[in-house]
């Protein structure tokens, strides 16, 4: 494994993390305990130290209560816990970004995960309009003052918001989330040099594209999970179409696709780390074989690493 630091935090996080989405249902599986405690338990393994998760992701905090089951009976200072803010799954799905609502499911984070802190507090995918909130942050800041947040990050919601991204230090943010992947590459137009000149952290969501650059799909696949049977038909043969194209023409040859498109997104400058989701063991190890991944990009002259 190898780490990086996260933009100007005191952090060294691995350059894989594990995404936890798929924890809440919502992928076309229901996880129990001891599952997650595979998973975490490989990952710690192999050397990943970040775990990225969300208060949406599942009812009732879900994702973050398997999450904290395993970091009871785990050492809580190996790891490096994201999570974020923004909106509330009890009976309903809704958003809830006033201050006192973004308190009161951050407390619920914390008791989810049993842990006193968070290492990293997301806004996650607000619109300007909320996130231009000076009582929010100023509540945030406190938060981060009462050592129950270390640091502050924004996980855009669409990957060209530099709005957003442009103001992240002024708000008191260290890192940025953001779509990327090899079928979307929209932040290297403006938002990655804006983390670059800020010094933030970048954690790449959805570096798999929800699946689709994992090689394992042709077009006419059918999904029946709650995300990608959401996903038109025709965009997804034409994601499809060119996963196949780009298989045949940039993956090296005994490669796997999966661990070539991680491997993709870890050369660009300004990525920190991908946090990928993983349903198994077997996934979890996959994933983690891309950091040891070395690429030239000759898309991206710029992007080559000693």
């Amino acid at each position: 494994m190898k780490y990086r630091r996260l933009g100007k935090t005191n952090l060294k996080v691995s350059v894989v993390g594990v995404g936890t989405w798929q924890f809440g249902g919502d992928w076309g599986k229901d996880f129990e305990q001891r599952e997650v405690d595979a998973i975490l338990n490989r990952a710690k393994e192999l050397g990943i130290n970040l775990i990225d998760t969300a208060e949406c992701y599942g009812p009732h905090h879900l994702s973050e209560s398997l999450i904290g089951d395993y970091l009871s009976r785990d050492r809580r200072e190996d790891w490096v816990i994201a999570t974020k803010f923004g909106h509330r799954w009890h009976d309903q799905w809704e958003n809830a970004w006033d201050p006192q609502s973004v308190l009161t499911e951050f407390e619920a984070s914390l008791r989810a995960l049993r842990t006193d802190y968070v290492d990293l507090l997301q806004f996650h995918s607000g619109s300007d309009e909320v996130f231009d909130n000076d009582d929010l942050w100023t509540m945030l800041d406190k938060q981060v003052q009462a050592g129950k947040v270390r640091y502050l990050g924004i996980s855009i919601g669409a990957n060209d918001n530099i709005y957003q991204t442009s103001r992240a230090t002024e708000v008191g943010a260290s890192a940025i989330q953001v779509v990327y992947n090899r079928l979307d590459q929209k932040p290297e137009e403006e938002v990655f040099p804006s983390c670059i000149e800020q010094d933030l952290g970048v954690l790449a969501r959805v570096p798999l594209a929800s699946g689709y650059l994992t090689g394992k799909y042709k077009p006419g696949a059918v999904f029946t999970d709650n995300v990608r049977k959401h996903h038109k038909r025709e965009e997804i043969d034409e994601k499809l179409r060119l996963v196949q194209q780009i298989q045949e023409q940039e993956v090296p040859e005994g490669t796997p696709m999966a661990e070539w498109a991680l491997a993709w997104c870890l050369q660009h400058p300004a990525v920190t780390c991908v946090i990928p989701g993983c349903k198994s063991v077997e996934q979890v190890e996959m994933n983690a074989r891309a950091a040891a991944l070395d690429l030239v990009r000759d898309d991206h002259p710029s992007a080559w690493r000693d």
